[in-house]
């Protein structure tokens, strides 16, 4: 399953995506994960949630976020929730131009059984149809 949150710069999503994390935490029963480019949050989030931070390992780009996304679910087979908190910044591509990586993403996420929540910069309106099904 993928969920999108989604709006504005400056309208609190990764805020959102933290308390998501945090509340999913109480009810799981695998591992979670919280995937972002910077360190903002990190200590905002509960223990249990595997917090990553893709600037340290020089991901950039649609094609190596794909990968590094691929990578972090097969490296356990007790995922649960995954949260990528600033796709489009991570990506470099504007949300129009990510459909391949969402393709990806519902592909994993059925195969894998996991949860998948991404934040995307944008409003409703400038989100393309491959996204706004996940809302």
């Amino acid at each position: 399953m993928i969920k999108v949150i989604y709006g504005a710069k400056g309208t609190g999503k990764t805020k959102m995506m933290i308390d998501a994390a945090n509340q999913a935490v109480e009810n799981a029963k695998g591992h979670l994960i919280f995937i972002t480019d910077s360190k903002r949050g990190m200590y905002d989030l509960e223990r249990a949630v595997r917090f990553i931070d893709v600037s340290e390992y020089d991901v950039a780009g649609e094609a190596a976020l794909c990968g590094f996304v691929k990578g972090v679910i097969a490296g356990n087979h007790d995922n649960e929730y995954v949260f990528i908190d600033g796709v489009v910044r991570i990506a470099g591509k504007p949300v129009q131009e990510l459909a391949s990586f969402f393709y990806m993403l519902e592909k994993v996420a059925k195969s894998s059984e996991v949860t998948v929540t991404v934040s995307v910069s944008a409003t409703k309106e400038e989100l393309p149809d491959f996204v706004t099904k996940y809302i």
